[in-house]
């Protein structure tokens, strides 16, 4: 654990416990595995420093934005599992009793998910459907990472979700002019946190999502 924290100094700072960073680990082996088969994520990311900064380090820095009251969060397009398994590894060793659901229509990828939590013991429903084709949703957190344009994800939770806590989002080098874009069309209550493995990336949490009337 020490060589992990001293090897990736980025993990010190999200305070995570020795069984939370072995299994990270464990679930980063898991990714390589499967990307032999199917690609589920770039090949450029997937050696284990890449893979520990980029995708690791990057989705359980929104550890802080999650409802922690809250019986459940989701994740819209989980693909290998970022953020959601993520999450997931972190609460259950927080010993926090929140299922995550995981929706992703990919039959393989879904399969890839449900192995996972199956493996590390991971509080999770995996949700194998086309997430714009369910309606009356209710659930904490959602959380989404590199599925759909900002305002597909908005007019999507919007319509679909009937209760939920917050939205957070990951938004990358023009995360600044897309919500500039939005905010034209959608009155939103939110706040931003500079990401800690990108200084051009920050984190996205909206706490209330409300469409402006056409004129």
């Amino acid at each position: 654990m020490e060589d992990t924290i001293n090897k990736y100094p980025l993990l010190d700072k999200l305070n995570v416990s020795r069984e939370t960073c072995l299994e990270f680990k464990e679930f980063m082996s898991m990714v390589r595995e499967k990307n032999k088969q199917i690609n589920i994520i770039s090949s450029k990311t997937e050696e284990e420093e890449e893979m520990m900064n980029r995708h690791i380090i990057d989705t359980a820095q929104i550890i802080d934005f999650i409802d922690l009251n809250s019986s459940s969060s989701s994740d819209l397009g989980s693909g290998a599992g970022f953020p959601g398994i993520t999450v997931a590894i972190m609460l259950k060793n927080l010993k926090k009793r929140i299922k995550i659901k995981l929706y992703e229509k990919s039959y393989n990828k879904a399969c890839f998910l449900k192995n996972i939590s199956k493996k590390l013991n991971l509080d999770t429903e995996i949700i194998q459907k086309d997430i714009f084709e369910l309606s009356e949703m209710k659930t904490g957190s959602i959380m989404s990472r590199a599925f759909k344009p900002l305002p597909v994800i908005l007019n999507l939770v919007n319509s679909n979700f009937t209760n939920y806590k917050n939205l957070i989002l990951f938004m990358g080098k023009s995360g600044e002019k897309i919500l500039e874009q939005t905010l034209k069309e959608w009155d939103l209550v939110f706040e931003k946190k500079k990401s800690i493995t990108s200084k051009d990336s920050f984190l996205l949490n909206i706490k209330k999502i409300k469409k402006f009337k056409c004129k």
